[in-house]
C-alpha cells in the first residue's frame, strides 16, 4: 500500500485523514503542485518550488516548509514508494478553523500533503498516435496563474471534452487562446512555434518553459504571443504540454484534421529533444 505524508507523519495512504472542516475542503482553499521524477530526481524542483511559493504568496498563505524540507518529504516518500518514475503531488491548504467563514482565520495551521504515483513511461511511437481536442469558452476565474486546488471550472471543461469523445479542451477567452483544461498549448505556423505569453489567463507551466528553452538551444524559431481562435484552425500542429503527459500532439481539432491529421514534423524532431533531455537528467548530467 502506498506511504504518503500528511503534517509530518508518514502513513499508508488509508490511514490519511484530514479534518472535514479543513478550509480545503470547504472552500478549496489551498495550492498544489505536481513534479514529474525520473530515476529518483526530481525534474526541475526549484521551478516547482518557486511557482508552489508564488501561488502561496499570491493567496497569502505562509510557506509551511523550508525548500530543504519539501525537498527531504520528497526524497523519503520516493524511497518508501519504489517505482522507476513518479509524478509526486503536493498540496498545501490553510488548515482547520473553527468555523466555516469565507473570510481568512487567523493562526491556522496549514494543512500538507504529498504523495507519488508511478508515471507510466512515455513511448514516441504511442505519444506519436495524437489525441483529439475542442475548442470551448474559458469560464474560469481571472487568477489562472495561481495554482489553486479549486479546479471545479477546469473539471468541468475536461469532462465536456471527454463526453465528446476527445481528450482535452482548449480554451477561448475574447477571441485568443489561453492554454488547455489541463495543458499549455502551443501552435506551430510555417516552423515556429507560437504559445500564449505569461499572465494572470494561464498556469506559467514548468513544461512549457523546458519547451521553449530546447527550442531556443536547438535553433528552433519560438515565441510568447497572442493567438487568436482563427490562427489555431489554420496551424500545422498543435501541442499539449503537462508535467505528465509532456508534449502531446494534437491530430484532431474541433473534428477536422489538424495539418495532414497526423504528428507534424516538428514535433517530431521536439520529441527527441526531450527524450534526450530526460535521458541526461536520468544520468545526472543535467
Amino acid at each position: 500500500m502506498a506511504t504518503v505524508y500528511l503534517n509530518g507523519d508518514f502513513l499508508p495512504v488509508d490511514q490519511a485523514k484530514v479534518s472535514v472542516l479543513d478550509r480545503g475542503f470547504l472552500f478549496g482553499d489551498g495550492v498544489y503542485e505536481v513534479i514529474p521524477v525520473y530515476g529518483g530526481r526530481l525534474l526541475r524542483l526549484e521551478h516547482h518550488l518557486q511557482r508552489l511559493q508564488n501561488s502561496l504568496d499570491a493567496i497569502g498563505l505562509v510557506n509551511p516548509r523550508s525548500d530543504g524540507q519539501w525537498t527531504d518529504i520528497f526524497h523519503a516518500l520516493i524511497q518508501q514508494n519504489p517505482s522507476t518514475d513518479h509524478s509526486l503531488y503536493l498540496q498545501v491548504t490553510r488548515g482547520v478553523a473553527p468555523k466555516r467563514d469565507h473570510a481568512y482565520p487567523q493562526e491556522t495551521r496549514p494543512t500538507v500533503f504529498v504523495m507519488v504515483n508511478p508515471l507510466k513511461p512515455m513511448d514516441k511511437q504511442e505519444l506519436a498516435q495524437g489525441v483529439e481536442a475542442i475548442t470551448l469558452d474559458d469560464i474560469r476565474w481571472r487568477a489562472c496563474n495561481i495554482k489553486a486546488t479549486a479546479l471545479l471550472a477546469n473539471a468541468m471543461l475536461r469532462n465536456q471534452a471527454v463526453e465528446r469523445g476527445a481528450a482535452e479542451a482548449i480554451l477561448i477567452r475574447d477571441g485568443m487562446v489561453t492554454e488547455g483544461a489541463a495543458s499549455n498549448v502551443f501552435v506551430i505556423r510555417k516552423g515556429e512555434l507560437l504559445t500564449p505569453p505569461k499572465g494572470p489567463l494561464l498556469l506559467p507551466g514548468i513544461t512549457r518553459d523546458l519547451v521553449l528553452e530546447l527550442a531556443s538551444e536547438n535553433g528552433m524559431p519560438a515565441q510568447e504571443v497572442e493567438i487568436p481562435e482563427a490562427s489555431l484552425h489554420k496551424a500545422d500542429e498543435i501541442w499539449l504540454t503537462s508535467s505528465t503527459r509532456e508534449i502531446l500532439p494534437v491530430v484532431k481539432l474541433d473534428g477536422v484534421a489538424v495539418g495532414n491529421g497526423e504528428a507534424g514534423p516538428i514535433w517530431q524532431g521536439m520529441i527527441d529533444i526531450y527524450q534526450d533531455y530526460k535521458d541526461r537528467f536520468r544520468r545526472g548530467e543535467i
